[in-house]
């Protein structure tokens, strides 16, 4: 959501928000994650908190304890005990892409353990109360046996939302999008070597947050970069059309010159409603189909 000029002005610094909102650090760093707190650019490229959100969430019946909750973050295990389930079907379910992780770290034996917001968790149960008790749909079944596992997928689509959301203008958008592709991908979605290096000036890759000391670059990348051909082809429609509104705003600026002032611009809104849906539910199946999941 674009985030008007008056509100920069109405705005607090980081450390200012946190403390108002009586959230700890990675509970707010949730918080701008999921949007339940907005940010607006400011000078230096630094970004600050909109006053109206802060006041809006202490006005709030139960604060600060009901928008803590909201931000909770629980794993399998925690997960699964929330709706009652087994930590396998929790796993399975989640592989299955019913449930999108919100963060992920490697632990000291190289998996990587997703985290989910218990708040999804328990919409999830609320919404789909057939698939916790009983087998499980026999074509999911057959999926997951070969191996299908949608959990990255549905983190990369989920991170993705958030930085097209926080753009500032189209390059940004287009900046994300290249990010999700990977170098070699957006080399041939963007010819021009000057676009390109702007692109990755402005969002060099998909940031995780924090993976742990025991991630690799590899493991990372495997993580963050667009893998499903369906995936891929969406990020390079997106990127595509992001472009194309960038260019008739400005020009990609020459490396040296960087973005001069005058020709910044405002936020802009997120995509028409007209475009694709965003790659973060498991591709359409005839299970899916039945149960109504899409």
């Amino acid at each position: 959501m674009a985030v008007k000029e008056t509100a920069v002005r109405e705005a607090l610094g980081m450390q200012r928000a946190r403390e108002e909102l009586c959230l700890e650090s990675a509970e707010f760093e949730v918080a701008l994650q999921t949007g339940e707190v907005r940010t607006a650019p400011a000078v230096g490229g630094r970004r600050r908190v909109v006053r109206e959100d802060v006041d809006r969430l202490r006005a709030e019946e139960g604060f600060p304890d009901r928008l803590r909750a909201r931000l909770e973050l629980v794993g399998s295990i925690e997960g699964a005990a929330l709706i009652g389930i087994s930590r396998e079907r929790f796993t399975r379910l989640a592989r299955g892409g019913f449930l999108r992780p919100v963060r992920w770290y490697v632990n000291r034996y190289r998996a990587v353990v997703w985290l989910y917001l218990a708040e999804d968790v328990r919409r999830f149960a609320r919404s789909h109360p057939a698939l916790l008790e009983g087998r499980l749909p026999a074509e999911l079944r057959d999926a997951l046996d070969e191996g299908e596992d949608h959990r990255a997928r549905g983190w990369r689509a989920r991170r993705i939302e958030e930085l097209v959301r926080d753009a500032e203008d189209a390059w940004g958008e287009a900046a994300a999008w290249s990010a999700l592709l990977g170098p070699a991908a957006a080399a041939d979605a963007v010819p021009d070597p000057r676009e390109r290096a702007y692109l990755r000036r402005l969002c060099p890759a998909i940031p995780p947050g924090s993976t742990g000391s025991y991630a690799t670059r590899e493991l990372i990348e495997a993580q963050t970069v667009a893998s499903d051909p369906d995936e891929i082809t969406f990020a390079q429609v997106s990127l595509t059309d992001a472009l194309l509104r960038a260019r008739t705003t400005r020009p990609a600026p020459h490396p040296e010159r960087g973005t001069p002032a005058a020709t910044a611009v405002a936020p802009i809104a997120p995509p028409p409603p007209a475009a694709p849906p965003p790659p973060s539910a498991a591709p359409r199946s005839r299970w899916r189909r039945l149960l109504r999941l899409d």
